[in-house]
């Protein structure tokens, strides 16, 4: 838990760090492990009704670790209207993701829905491992998670581990 130390010393340990701390955390890890957040609560003024209060009030945070590729689509008014909610159901359906699951269950994919990325001129837009994509399409998307598993599956093929 030295990183949580570490976000303790330099954000404080007082009620109205409780934001900033659990971004940190999440930054550290790419999500909020339970043992991290027990400890700021143990550590701090922080209580476990606060962290988790926050913490599910905010879209931002994570309670599971994000998979190894990370698709964003933008819900904004410009990229609805342009199709975007085509494009959130080719995900979830080439994710096999439904409900309200978001990381696929080999740990793969992290799918998000953005309300807004600010980039209304590409609408429909989509991140994908932090490349933007603009005038996004249903089969455009398919055709570019497919791409990437391939990639996961060859990798994965010629590691012998």
């Amino acid at each position: 838990m030295n990183e949580v130390i570490t976000i303790l010393e330099h954000q404080g340990t007082g009620r109205d760090a409780c934001v900033k701390v659990l971004q940190e955390i999440q930054g550290v890890f790419g999500y909020l492990p339970a043992e991290a957040l027990r400890y700021v609560a143990d550590h701090s003024q922080i209580t476990k009704r606060q962290i988790y209060g926050v913490a599910t009030f905010y879209e931002l945070f994570r309670f599971k670790p994000p998979g190894r590729h990370q698709v964003k689509v933008c819900r904004g008014t410009a990229c609805h209207v342009r199709g975007a909610p085509q494009i959130l159901d080719a995900v979830a359906e080439e994710l096999n993701l439904h409900g309200s699951e978001d990381t696929t269950e080999d740990g793969e994919f992290t799918f998000e829905k953005i309300a807004c990325f600010g980039a209304c001129a590409l609408a429909p837009v989509t991140v994908t491992d932090g490349q933007t994509h603009g005038a996004m399409t249903p089969d455009k998307m398919r055709k570019q998670l497919k791409a990437i598993l391939k990639k996961a599956r060859a990798g994965k093929q010629e590691d012998p581990s």
